[in-house]
């Protein structure tokens, strides 16, 4: 053979045949070649059953289907109602024209893929919006509207909003106690986006509230062409601008908050003046516990001592006046009402962690009066102090002085709030019908303190919730100021006593029946903001869908 030949390439067959250099390690030895059946492919799965190891089936039995098969109980003719409602599925329609926040409820309560998709904008830029920045602006202004003391479900709606006003869909909000987060997912083919904010600071400052409020209003508006640009700005101006009552305000306010109270439990002008320089004291310590960087806890209970010390000191100079309607004055400045109503509001409707967070927010500083209160009544039953637990207080029947002391707590109730001046007359109004609703009902008709209580609350929420709607703001404006009123001052009052008496039981009821006011005060309020967006005809975005009863399981 010639070194020509040589060169000549050679067949697979030839080079299989004759040259065992060639070969492969996996290839089988000559002679041991499995043959091949019908042609069948040898390429299986490891987990496939071997041959002859495969279980015997019935005859007439159906094979073994994939979990991504039809079911075999499914057939098109005769399909089961659990896949598709008999009657169809229901048409959710969201009026134009109705409240952002009622339009933005119903889409979070719907499923991503029946959400209608959000109308083109014309405020970003030809490549689309910017994601990153759209998702900073909605948690920050989540973050006012949380700190504000918003509503978890209001803050989700808020955050909701202005991701679709910048034309983000498929957005996911979650709120807690302290975290903020959203989420949003272009397509089901790319990944999501994903931003949260820690709220670590939270103030009272229903001005600030509003502001925000008419911001989101704005950017949901589709005739407003807000850029990203000229909405930040705005939350700026928002973050910076200044409360609408200096100090020396809120701290009159207060005085006069706790004096109104005590008229309204029966006190007289004396007892006025003694409940107001209490307060106005506390108010004091407790703003230099601030400054000092004390938790909030030490700052109630500093705040609870001067009204009971002025108290207790009246009753061991024995001053004809009634020490009880002093320290219950001083006891109304200082109740988390706000705290509560967000919180129970938080778990009616399903935001769990959040209404938990909030609860134990208000135990902690009603746990921080006690221990002031208690302190002080603790001194003053060993030095002599003739403070009788069994003395209920007894409120003379005189309407109208109460009313006009009712309306004077809610007044200044507000001030406290920094509620825009716009709103305090009609909150001032809404307090002075919930008392008489409240009077009414308890002292004309007899009703239980209870029953009435959640009544006038429910009142409260009905007309607050109507406000908001008539002027497109929060409902906490119209509300939280107007329930000062039927705080339970008295009966915390009472039972702090008995418990500084050694009358362990005693207290403990009495503390259940102010537990009970304020569990009745907050779910009134709720039940009336529900009862006006249930009976609101006119700029009504349809039921809202709620999550079904569980049954147990």
């Amino acid at each position: 053979m010639t070194e020509a030949e040589d060169r000549k390439p050679r067949s697979d067959e030839a080079r299989t045949t004759y040259d065992p250099e060639i070969t492969s390690e996996f290839a089988l030895p000559e002679g041991m070649m499995a043959p091949r059946a019908g042609g069948e492919s040898e390429t299986t799965s490891e987990f496939a059953v071997p041959q002859g190891l495969a279980s015997p089936q019935p005859a007439g039995a159906e094979p073994e289907g994939s979990a991504f098969s039809t079911p075999r109980t499914y057939s098109a003719k005769d399909a089961p109602p659990a896949f598709t409602p008999a009657a169809g599925v229901p048409l959710v329609s969201l009026v134009k024209d109705a409240p952002w926040q009622d339009r933005m409820r119903t889409m979070l309560r719907m499923p991503v893929t029946e959400r209608p998709a959000p109308e083109p904008v014309q405020r970003v830029e030809e490549e689309g919006p910017a994601v990153p920045r759209v998702l900073d602006l909605t948690l920050r202004i989540g973050e006012l509207l949380l700190a504000g003391g918003e509503n978890a479900e209001d803050v989700e709606a808020a955050m909701f909003a202005v991701c679709r006003s910048y034309g983000l869909d498929r957005c996911e909000p979650n709120v807690t106690f302290t975290l903020l987060s959203i989420s949003h997912q272009p397509s089901l083919v790319e990944d999501p986006v994903t931003a949260s904010r820690t709220v670590r600071r939270r103030g009272t400052d229903y001005t600030r509230l509003a502001a925000v409020f008419r911001l989101v209003d704005d950017l949901t508006d589709p005739e407003a062409h807000i850029s990203l640009e000229e909405a930040y700005r705005r939350l700026a101006e928002i973050r910076r601008n200044r409360h609408p009552y200096p100090g020396w305000a809120l701290t009159a306010s207060t005085g006069l908050l706790a004096g109104a109270a005590s008229v309204l439990v029966g006190g007289d002008l004396l007892v006025f003046v003694a409940a107001a320089v209490g307060a106005m004291l506390g108010d004091r310590l407790a703003w230099l516990c601030a400054g000092r960087g004390l938790p909030e806890f030490y700052q109630f209970t500093v705040a609870a001592m001067p009204p009971a010390a002025i108290g207790v000191a009246l009753t061991v100079a024995h001053v004809d006046v009634k020490a009880s309607a002093v320290i219950t004055g001083g006891l109304f400045a200082l109740l988390p009402g706000r705290a509560l109503v967000a919180g129970v509001q938080d778990g009616l409707t399903g935001f769990y962690i959040t209404a938990s967070a909030r609860l134990l927010e208000v135990m902690y500083f009603f746990v921080g009066i006690v221990v002031g209160v208690l302190v002080v009544l603790y001194f003053g039953v060993k030095v002599g102090a003739k403070l009788n637990p069994d003395a209920a207080l007894n409120m003379p029947d005189r309407p109208l002085v109460q009313i006009a002391a009712s309306m004077l707590l809610s007044l200044t109730f507000a001030v406290l709030l920094q509620q825009e001046r716009s709103t305090v007359l009609a909150v001032t109004l809404n307090g002075g019908i919930a008392w008489s609703v409240y009077g009414a009902m308890h002292s004309a008709g007899d009703i239980s303190p209870v029953a009435s209580t959640a009544v006038a609350a429910g009142l409260v929420g009905l007309f607050g919730q109507l406000l908001s709607r008539y002027r497109f703001a929060s409902a906490l404006p119209y509300t939280t100021a107007a329930i000062g009123p039927l705080l339970p001052g008295s009966a915390t009052y009472f039972g702090l006593l008995s418990m500084a008496h050694n009358e362990v039981d005693k207290g403990l009821v009495s503390l259940a029946k102010a537990a009970s006011l304020a569990m009745a005060i907050a779910i009134g309020v709720n039940l009336g903001a529900e009862i006006s967006r249930l009976t609101l005809r006119v700029g009504s975005a349809g039921k809202r869908r709620a999550a079904k009863r569980t049954r147990g399981f």
